[in-house]
């Protein structure tokens, strides 16, 4: 068997002079990625090719990056603007690009362009059909899951182990993924466009609050659910294990797969729960306020423009229905992802591994439960190499050209936000951090800097929230913050829907707030400018 050799090599920014973004992967995948999670992310997504022999994926010191010269390389083929990409960007993939900095082309012949341009058209069909398997998905994937699970835990043959995977999980899992891809696609498209024509009608401000106001007590958006329902759980509205059993899956880590999920440990709600007994919010209160706004700004709207306001109405309505299918199928698709983390626990222990199987890839754990075997000194070489990484600073969010994590860290004057092989970037020194205008609103407030919510407990009613990115297992704490900034992420992002919702001001994808701000810095927050003022250092 042929084993991938997992060295300081790791390293895809290798390959060619591209430009690479994690802004998309960095809401999901925060820590660096164990052999086993690469593996699984590189399978769901071997298809995922927009140009033939690019993928479209890589890893740079074990985390995930999108190589956007390939988008560049595509659009450009197309006869598509740099504003039109960037428009495209922002939309699908959360990201915007610092201000004038190039993009390399992929240099192709018009042969491989006619080649690729077939391929264009199959990933359109695969969108196409992601999209009409998308209510059967988010209908029965809950059982669909949960009959897996018992079938998984109870086999006691490799082989049939393996077969189990290749003839009833591994489709499942690919029709998973599509349904997400198509879903981002048929939400993002359609908001950026809406949001971009009502800015220009009505400004930032009331655009931002016209295409928020998702969730009702009816239908929350999935990614409230945990957060609101710990309150019914606290006000006995619901039992602990209905609140288990839709949320449990639910948390930090979500595409990690050596990362335990919450429902894996027994204390995990307890603490919740005493959280939340702490500080109690009246969350419905927050949305009542947000609603108030969302009416406000509508009245001025149909005021200023009687004549579209029927039709503005319709889209808002859209919008809303496909924010909230986007954030269904995510949510289907984490279980997915916990799926696959039991299919390796129980492979590690028919293989006599444990939690070791983590170390091994998808395909080798496969072809060792068919017969093959491994060289089991691989595994400390990797479990070394991925300490190495894991104990690096955060990586730029873009990077232009060769990039080497550990020269990059042992640089005293790196730069957090972007690195470029090819210029030579002066150090941010200003106070004030520019990003991208999440939710609408300006505070001031003290900052407090958290790299992860396990650190919830420090939170203060009232601060700031600043950390490199929020998922799920952050939305507990967003009612609580004044504002919420974020290194990464974009006006489409987890961050800036929710603190949408929740009527909290937001700036996303500054890039390097966590290193330019420290707990206990007084700073102003704008989320209309996208801009954190720094007033005066703790």
């Amino acid at each position: 068997m042929k084993h991938q050799d997992f060295n300081e090599q790791w390293n895809d920014s290798l390959t060619g002079n591209y430009l690479w973004n994690n802004t998309n992967f960095g809401e999901a995948i925060t820590e660096t990625m164990t052999p086993m999670t690469w593996s699984v992310l590189r399978f769901t997504l071997d298809d995922w090719v927009f140009l033939p022999g690019f993928s479209t994926v890589g890893n740079i010191g074990g985390l995930p990056y999108i190589n956007i010269s390939i988008f560049a390389t595509v659009f450009q083929m197309l006869g598509r603007s740099r504003q039109q990409l960037n428009d495209n960007l922002e939309g699908t993939m959360y990201m915007q690009l610092p201000e004038g900095m190039d993009i390399p082309t992929i240099p192709v012949s018009r042969k491989e362009i006619f080649a690729g341009l077939p391929n264009l058209l199959r990933l359109q069909s695969k969108l196409i059909q992601g999209k009409k398997r998308l209510p059967n998905y988010l209908a029965n994937n809950p059982n669909w899951f949960q009959g897996m699970q018992k079938r998984i835990l109870a086999e006691q043959s490799k082989q049939e182990l393996a077969s189990l995977w290749h003839n009833e999980i591994k489709g499942h899992i690919k029709d998973g993924v599509w349904a997400v891809l198509s879903t981002a696609n048929y939400s993002a498209d359609f908001t950026g466009k809406l949001r971009r024509e009502l800015t220009s009608m009505v400004g930032p401000e009331d655009a931002n609050v016209l295409i928020s106001n998702l969730s009702t007590e009816e239908e929350l958006l999935a990614s409230l659910g945990p957060s609101v329902g710990l309150a019914k759980v606290a006000n006995g509205e619901v039992t602990r294990e209905e609140h288990i059993e839709k949320f449990g899956h639910r948390g930090p880590h979500e595409f990690e797969l050596s990362k335990p999920r919450p429902v894996e440990d027994p204390d995990w709600l307890n603490q919740q729960l005493a959280q939340y007994q702490k500080t109690p919010l009246d969350v419905q209160e927050l949305f009542d306020k947000q609603r108030d706004a969302f009416d406000s700004a509508w009245r001025r709207f149909s005021a200023k423009y009687p004549r579209k306001a029927n039709g503005v109405l319709r889209r808002l309505r859209e919008n809303s229905h496909r924010a909230h299918l986007r954030e269904q199928a995510r949510s289907e698709y984490v279980r997915d992802r916990w799926l696959i983390r039991i299919f390796a626990q129980r492979a590690g222990e028919l293989i006599d591994l444990g939690d070791n199987v983590f170390f091994l890839t998808l395909d080798e754990v496969l072809g060792i439960l068919s017969g093959g075997t491994l060289a089991v000194d691989l595994i400390p070489t990797r479990k070394e190499i991925y300490q190495r990484y894991k104990a690096l600073p955060s990586y730029p969010s873009v990077i232009r050209g060769h990039f080497a994590p550990f020269q990059w860290a042992s640089d005293p004057n790196r730069r957090n936000d972007v690195y470029d092989q090819h210029a030579t970037l002066s150090t941010q020194t200003s106070d004030i951090i520019r990003g991208a205008a999440g939710s609408t609103g300006c505070v001031e407030g003290v900052a407090r800097v958290m790299a992860s919510p396990e650190e919830s407990n420090q939170f203060q009613p009232g601060e700031i929230l600043v950390t490199r990115m929020t998922d799920i297992s952050w939305t507990p704490i967003f009612p609580h913050a004044a504002a919420v900034v974020t290194d990464i992420g974009a006006p489409l992002s987890h961050a800036a829907i929710v603190a949408r919702e929740l009527g909290i001001p937001a700036v996303v994808g500054c890039q390097d707030a966590t290193t330019r701000l420290k707990t206990g810095d007084h700073v102003r927050v704008d989320g209309s400018s996208g801009t954190v003022k720094v007033m005066q250092r703790g």
